[in-house]
């Protein structure tokens, strides 16, 4: 049993389109938040 070359090809086409159809799905990137913290400065540096 030989698989044809362009049958495998096929697949890995299939596949790769597979995982960017849900990588789309899933929403791609989220909007970022900033990240804010209180940051005690040493006294004497200004």
């Amino acid at each position: 049993m030989a698989v044809k070359r362009s049958g495998i090809l096929w697949v890995g086409v299939l596949v790769i389109v597979g995982i960017l159809v849900a990588a789309w799905i899933d929403g791609g990137e989220e909007p970022l938040r900033p990240i804010s913290q209180p940051v005690e400065i040493p006294e004497g540096t200004l």
